[in-house]
């Protein structure tokens, strides 16, 4: 019989160390406590197919690169040069086709630049490129983050993420075709291909007793089915809000709030898969403030969407919208880096996988990431093999 390795949890992480696992020859049960696969990279069903949450891959990452290799990421579509250039910019009241002179030095110039780690975003990118440029970046990098004070976290941090996501000129985000939930359907087919055994539906409310585990749940579960309370790390909150509208012309594709740090994308407009004809498919992400309410938030993004999907309220067929709090990745404040964070190895057999553990990337990047590794070190743990 094979030596079985135990992943807790059915979202990309534990796919993805559930694939790894039984790819080196190990058995593998994976438990879900839910009836549905993703958790945070789960799909609503037809005929309106919204992620939950904001999402994108980056090609130039690790984690895409893996997918590509397994197969599994495609199909997946990416903004066409039409899409490109409706990119706005809401900056000083209106929406305008670049951003301001002082962003494009900075992320011009800026890419010769190596930020600290133990300096604030906000101190150093004013210091470097001036309060101009440090604003807007700040807004540019709210969505990203999906965290309302990007300027408190480490310059490191935060200016490599800007970076990446500004890639405007050669973008680099993908998006799989169908959504999300189509990349989860892909993964636990490849999974169950490989003789994993998957449970749904199926709580684990305590370690089980042989066998290494892989821990593949947010912070919050982590600390509990642990019982440890070290388990915590810094993450943002954010409001959502999904919209179905009849089509209208007017619509743009992506929208970028530098003055709110907010974020729209009509996603149907590169995936027409994801709405009926006739239809289009806008998501929304606005941070919350410290202390903000949820319909204090509602109301900053309903007025962005005023702005890049006029009159939407008249089309409107169907709308979503909720709160992502401590469920959208891990944020570094000055000082720290992704190496001080939960480690993924916790002894006695037990690894850590997930999108606020000690692992590079960004936003879901780490979850594979860090899946990568704990499954390297689960089957390395089985008896006969070599550590």
């Amino acid at each position: 019989m094979k030596p079985t390795i135990t992943v807790i949890g059915g979202g990309l992480a534990g796919l993805t160390a559930a694939i790894t696992c039984a790819e080196k020859g190990a058995g593998v049960v994976l438990h879900e406590a839910h009836q549905n696969l993703g958790g945070r990279a789960r799909s609503t069903p037809a005929p309106y197919i919204a992620n939950d949450g904001i999402h994108a891959f980056y090609k130039d990452g690790t984690a895409w690169r893996w997918l590509v290799a397994q197969g599994l990421a495609h199909p997946a579509v990416r903004l066409s040069a039409a899409q490109l250039v409706r990119i706005r910019f809401r900056d000083r009241g209106g929406l305008k086709p670049l951003p301001p002179a002082d962003l494009i030095r900075m992320l011009t110039f800026g890419r010769r630049r190596r930020a600290p780690i133990d300096r604030s975003f906000r101190d150093w990118a004013t210091s470097q490129f001036g309060s101009r440029a440090y604003h807007a970046a700040a807004g540019m990098l709210g969505p990203v983050l999906f965290e309302a004070d990007p300027g408190r976290l480490s310059a490191a941090f935060a200016f490599e993420r800007l970076l990446r996501a500004a890639s405007f000129r050669q973008p680099i985000t993908r998006y799989p075709a169908g959504g999300w939930g189509a990349l989860v359907d892909r993964m636990a087919a490849r999974a169950r291909r490989l003789g994993v055994r998957i449970e749904t539906g199926s709580r684990i409310d305590q370690i089980p007793g042989t066998g290494p585990v892989i821990v593949a749940t947010g912070l919050d579960a982590a600390r509990a089915l642990l019982t440890d309370e070290t388990l915590r790390w810094e993450s943002g909150r954010c409001v959502l809000l999904d919209l179905a509208l009849r089509r209208s012309r007017r619509d743009q594709c992506v929208t970028f709030d530098l003055q709110e740090g907010g974020f729209v994308e009509r996603f149907s407009a590169q995936d027409p898969s994801l709405a009926p004809p006739g239809r289009t498919l806008l998501q929304g992400a606005m941070p919350l403030r410290a202390g903000e309410s949820k319909a204090a938030g509602l109301t900053r993004l309903e007025a962005l969407y005023d702005l890049c999907a006029p009159l939407w309220r008249h089309r409107l067929t169907w709308r979503r919208d909720q709160i992502a709090a401590n469920r959208t990745g891990a944020l570094d404040l000055p000082g720290t880096t992704w190496r001080d964070r939960p480690a993924i190895d916790r002894g006695d057999h037990i690894y850590l996988a997930g999108d606020a553990v000690a692992a590079p990337g960004l936003l879901a990047e780490v979850s594979i990431n860090s899946a990568l590794a704990a499954a390297r070190l689960a089957t390395n743990s089985l008896p006969g093999r070599r550590a």
